[in-house]
Parts: structure tokens; C-alpha cells; sequence
């Protein structure tokens, strides 16, 4: 059990075990993608893949954290917080950092283990799982009574100002408010959020990584983000009223084709249509209709890779074989696109033979061993029993 790794592995390296061990799961996102930065609607889950984060308060300012997977370790003082050479430590330096902004005092520092078997470069969000999971430790052991919303507001800042990546909410609230057995529909307008069951028994959720990630990913995210922006701006002249693409109806939108630039007129169609199939999904759900659910999900990746344009030969070839089995509900690429994950729905009988199959398709198209994960939905960060591991 990795909870019992991290707690053992903390006592070989500070002498002692930790006060806290806390889990914080990576993330799916079923269905609503790119639609977080467009003020629209997302249907993200926490799984079963976690970082773990082991923690104990020390007597004096200093603040030691050990990175497990990486085999690295960081020191800084509480009276000398600032940006790291190595980025991985800035994940949970912003955090502290975002925290004590906030006003919260923490005059103590803190030793730290952590790691997990949140797949690297997935589209899972390792990092955001990092930060939730320090917030979440900080919170608890200094008593500071920061809300969860709190919690994954300062990880959204942190990543902003101290990784640099300029991300939606949507990964550290999933991370922070899942739970078991259902996704969450969450607003991004004004984050408010509630859940859906996805309890179906017979089904399971299959990541396929394609093992690649393309360099357009941060200039085309950006790209992407400043199109939407674009279609905004002229769509105002006529509808004044229009703050996002969440204020906007495809009818609005092909009454100004003639005005926005055709690959302008491509984004927002993308988007609007999105933010309609979260609802349409999610009704399916409520109405246990897991057809329709995954032909939201193919239509998805169609307005990614045709439209959105941030598909890639990989994930186009995998979701295009996914049809061929008949256990596959639905699939489509998972995440801001150019490599990364497809998300497949599929009948439980039938994962090892899809697994199986699709796995000697795509090494025989692309000489790339496909790494499968089955997944399953779970609860959002939170403190796990510490079970001492004697010598």
C-alpha cells in the first residue's frame, strides 16, 4: 500500500513518522474540455490514482521537502520563500506561499515526503494533486480553516505564479471535491458545482496513453485561449450583453460568421457546442443512458480534433479504433490536446481484450507501447490512517 510506503519512507528519512498523511487523487475529465477558460461547464471525477504527501511540523523555520519519485529534496526557510530552481519544488512552494499571502500563519516549519502513481505527463494532473494535497496537509496540521474552495483557489494561483501555467480550476477542485462514484458538474462561471452518480457496475473508464507529447501544447493552449477572446470581442458589436462563450448560442454565432475570421468562427463553435453537451451528458446520466453519454463523448473528440484543432495523428487513430470494438461506449481524447490520454467507456467483460487489441494496433501504426490504466472514480484529498510499518 503506498500510504504505508510514504509513511515508512518518512521515518527512514526525518527519524520519526509523520503527524499527517494525506492522499490527493489525480483527475479525469469525462466530458467539457476547454470550455473551464470560457466560463463554461466541465465534468471532471478524482481517481484512484493519488499523489500522497507526508507531513510533520518542525521546532525551528525551516522547511524540508523530499520528493520520493524523483529521488530530490528542497530546503528553504519561512523567512526566505521565493521561486526554486527546481520546478517541481514550486508546486508546493506557491502553495505555502499563496497560503501566507492569504494572511494565515504558519511559524513553524515542516518536513515532507511525498510522491505517488499519478502517471507523469498523462493529462491526469500530478501537479494539481501535488498542490491540493499541500494545501490540504497545511491547512490541517497549522489549523488554519481554509474552505475547500479556499484550498483550490490558492493552488490555481500558485500554479499561475509559480509553475507559470496559466490554468483553469477545474483539476484542483476535482482533486479537492471528488467523490466516490460520482463526477462533478461544475460551473465555471461562478464555481458553483454539483454531483452526478456514476455508479455503472458493468462499465469501466480506460485511459490510453499515447506516449507522446507534441510541442505545440503551451503556444497552441494560448492560441486557442486568445481566439476565444477574439470571438468575443467581435461578437460584442452585436450582442453587447456577451461577457464569454458561455453567453452565446450557436444561432447567435452563425448570425456573425460573415464577421469573425473563419478559424475565429471554428473556436467558438467548438466551445458553444461543448458547454451544450455537458448538459446533454448529464442528463443522460440522470436518466441512465450511457449511449447517448458516449456519443457526446465521440462528438467531443470530433470538435476537438476538426474544429479546436489540438488532436494529434496518435489520438485520432486511437479513439477511430475504439469504434471498432462493440464493448466501447465512447471515447475522446482527455486534456489540452496535442498527445497525452484518450478516455474510453467500456464494458468491464471485455477491458483486458480491448486493452489487449487496441494496445498491438497502436505499437504496429506508430512502434509505441500503449500504457492502459483502469480507473475508478474516488473521493477528493483527504487524511488516511497511518499504519505503522514495524522493522
Amino acid at each position: 500500500m503506498l500510504n504505508e510506503l510514504f509513511n515508512q519512507k518518512f521515518k527512514d528519512y526525518f527519524g520519526d513518522y509523520p503527524t499527517l498523511l494525506v492522499r490527493a487523487p489525480g483527475r479525469i475529465n469525462l466530458i467539457g474540455e476547454h470550455t473551464d477558460y470560457n466560463n463554461g461547464f466541465v465534468l471532471p471525477a478524482a481517481i484512484d490514482k493519488a499523489i500522497y504527501i507526508a507531513i510533520s511540523s518542525r521546532n525551528d523555520r525551516k522547511c524540508i521537502i523530499y520528493a520520493y519519485d524523483l529521488d530530490d529534496s528542497c530546503e528553504f526557510s519561512l523567512d526566505n520563500i521565493q521561486k526554486s530552481e527546481k520546478g517541481w519544488a514550486n508546486f508546493l512552494i506557491g502553495v505555502l506561499a499563496e497560503i501566507l499571502e492569504k494572511g494565515k500563519q504558519i511559524n513553524n516549519g515542516f518536513n515532507v515526503v511525498f510522491g505517488g502513481d499519478v502517471p507523469l505527463g498523462a493529462g491526469l494532473s500530478s501537479s494539481a494533486a501535488v498542490e491540493s494535497g499541500i494545501g490540504f496537509a497545511l491547512n490541517q496540521l497549522y489549523n488554519l480553516e481554509l474552505s475547500k474552495l479556499e484550498l483550490a483557489l490558492i493552488a490555481q494561483q500558485a500554479e499561475h505564479k509559480y509553475a507559470g501555467v496559466n490554468c483553469g480550476i477545474m483539476d484542483m477542485f476535482a482533486s479537492i471535491h471528488g467523490k466516490t462514484n460520482s463526477v462533478i458538474k461544475l460551473d465555471c462561471q461562478n464555481l458553483s458545482f454539483e454531483y452526478f452518480p456514476f455508479n455503472f457496475p458493468n462499465y469501466t473508464l480506460i485511459l490510453c496513453n499515447t506516449g507522446v507529447k507534441h510541442n505545440l501544447g503551451d503556444s497552441e493552449y494560448n492560441q486557442r485561449r486568445a481566439e476565444c477572446e477574439k470571438g468575443i470581442r467581435i461578437l460584442r458589436f452585436a450582442f453587447p450583453q456577451v461577457d464569454s462563450l458561455r453567453d452565446v448560442t450557436i444561432p447567435m454565432l452563425r448570425s456573425q460568421a460573415d464577421k469573425l475570421p473563419s478559424i475565429v468562427f471554428q473556436r467558438c463553435k467548438y466551445v458553444v457546442e461543448e458547454i451544450e453537451r455537458v448538459d446533454v451528458a448529464c442528463r443522460a446520466l440522470g436518466n441512465n443512458d450511457l449511449k447517448t453519454f458516449g456519443q457526446k463523448m465521440y462528438e467531443t473528440h470530433e470538435g476537438l480534433s476538426q474544429d479546436y484543432e489540438v488532436s494529434c495523428p496518435e489520438l485520432d487513430f486511437l479513439v477511430e479504433q475504439s469504434r471498432n470494438f462493440e464493448a466501447v461506449v465512447g471515447a475522446r481524447m482527455m486534456g489540452g490536446g496535442f498527445g497525452g490520454c484518450t478516455l474510453n467507456l467500456v464494458e468491464a467483460d471485455a477491458a483486458d481484450y480491448f486493452i489487449k487489441n487496441i494496445s498491438l494496433a497502436y505499437h504496429k501504426t506508430f512502434n509505441i507501447n500503449l500504457q492502459s490504466y483502469i480507473v475508478n472514480i474516488s473521493n477528493g484529498v483527504q487524511e488516511i490512517e497511518k499504519e505503522v510499518v514495524l522493522n
